[in-house]
């Protein structure tokens, strides 16, 4: 279970009434890791406490798949990892800015997960945004996102590079070029951008080496020659058709 929130409302009404952000000082910034630190150790025990002494009564949270929860819902949620699973979280780093009795910790979430013995590792990009109520630092609002990672290789058997070379177009003045270099396949998005190599996960599909790792799926004609490509990006497709000089030659 992975848990984030939002709390921008918090962040603009916090600039609103004060021009510049000024950094934590060391013991707020300590305070506040340390409050953190407790909220994520306590995800894998289901320690409800912490979280329940932790949120405001109106703490917005939001996890990596976009679910919004709030301080009942989110705290009853907790609970053991079961029986095979195990995980732990650590926090890297940390920038704390304060705005009054507003504060905002942003961190990476280096989380390692073991599940029947796999190994895992899962980064997040943390926002706290923390709001002091009666003395006490309190968590307010919550959202982290997910930031991807480089697959495992995967060995795809039978895999012919040379059915993919070739330019793939969106709109008259947009095309991809597909080239294959060394047993390594790639593309640009235009003359002299920098190359995104295509990983494969199975024939005909692979993943970019980019930042988003959308995974790229080359389409047949009913004669089994490639004529189309679709970049899946965040649940949305961009379908790019194979240029007809290309398909000719393949």
């Amino acid at each position: 279970m992975r848990m984030r929130s939002l709390g921008l409302l918090l962040i603009f009404a916090a600039l609103a009434s004060s021009a510049r952000a000024a950094e934590a000082p060391k013991p707020l910034r300590d305070e506040l890791l340390q409050i953190t630190q407790a909220l994520d150790d306590a995800i894998p025990t289901g320690d409800k406490a912490v979280w329940q002494n932790a949120l405001t009564d109106d703490a917005v949270i939001i996890d990596e798949f976009g679910r919004i929860t709030h301080k009942a819902d989110t705290v009853a949620s907790l609970r053991p990892l079961p029986s095979g699973f195990s995980g732990s979280i650590e926090l890297r780093d940390p920038h704390v800015q304060q705005y009054g009795d507003t504060a905002i910790l942003q961190a990476e979430e280096y989380e390692r997960e073991t599940v029947f013995g796999q190994n895992f590792v899962v980064r997040y990009e943390g926002l706290f945004t923390f709001v002091k109520q009666a003395g006490a630092w309190k968590l307010a609002g919550y959202e982290d996102v997910t930031l991807p990672t480089a697959p495992p290789k995967l060995a795809v058997a039978d895999l012919v590079l040379s059915d993919y070379i070739g330019s793939y177009r969106y709109a008259p003045e947009r095309a991809w070029t597909v080239s294959e270099n060394h047993g390594v396949l790639s593309y640009v998005t235009k003359p002299g951008a920098t190359a995104n190599v295509l990983e494969p996960i199975a024939k005909d599909v692979f993943m970019g080496s980019d930042d988003e790792r959308n995974v790229l799926i080359f389409r047949r004609d009913a004669k089994g020659k490639v004529n189309a490509l679709v970049e899946r990006r965040k649940f949305n497709d961009l379908r790019l058709a194979r240029e007809v000089a290309d398909q000719s030659n393949h």
